[in-house]
């Protein structure tokens, strides 16, 4: 049976084994770099990669969601909500990633929505992030609101994730359930389908 977790009951916890794996890092030997230019070179590659991981996941309001969207011309977003302590999140997150590589010449934008809490963005959620290598784009929810912003997702919305919304201009469908990478581009597909009908309609 699927593992779903409430977030109008949960509280957060604080040990997250099952989906940080056993924390340990593997320790590399120092390379000494006895030329000063080298030095200075490998100072700023390693300011880039620090900074473009760092950059990749930011605070997001529904008024910016929402603003997102509505620029999006024809553009189809999938945003899936979840979080680094919700096992079932963590599972199909690989879903997600397949998803956003098949649909890279299509109008179709893949946005991953963290509801960690954002006191944890930079201790937790990045480190997440670049753990598992994640190359869509990351957000961390930014609304004081709990109950707020469930209602304004989509009133069905229990609060349970993994959660995920499928929304254009024309269509807007939610889903409180985990999904299998089939099961995603299924849906995209209908979605779009249902989209050029009414477009044509």
């Amino acid at each position: 049976m699927m593992s779903i977790i409430l977030l109008k009951t949960l509280k957060h916890p604080t040990g997250r084994a099952e989906v940080q794996g056993d924390g340990s890092q593997k320790q590399n030997n120092p390379i000494i770099f006895h030329c000063p230019s080298m030095r200075i070179f490998s100072i700023i590659i390693l300011s880039i990669i620090t900074f473009s991981a760092h950059a990749q996941v930011k605070l997001l309001t529904l008024d910016d969601l929402d603003e997102r969207i509505t620029n999006g011309k024809d553009t189809t977003y999938v945003i899936n909500f979840w979080a680094t302590w919700c096992s079932p999140c963590v599972a199909e997150l690989p879903n997600f990633e397949k998803l956003r590589l098949a649909n890279l010449t299509k109008p179709v934008k893949v946005l991953l929505v963290s509801l960690d809490f954002k006191s944890k963005l930079q201790k937790e959620v990045i480190p997440f992030v670049e753990q598992h290598k994640i190359n869509a784009e990351v957000f961390v929810l930014n609304e004081p609101d709990q109950q707020q912003y469930i209602e304004r997702i989509d009133k069905k919305w229990s609060g349970a994730i993994p959660a995920t919304l499928f929304v254009n201009k024309k269509t807007r469908q939610f889903y409180e359930k985990e999904f299998t990478e089939t099961e995603l581009k299924k849906t995209l597909f209908n979605l779009n389908k249902s989209s050029i009908r009414r477009k044509k309609g």
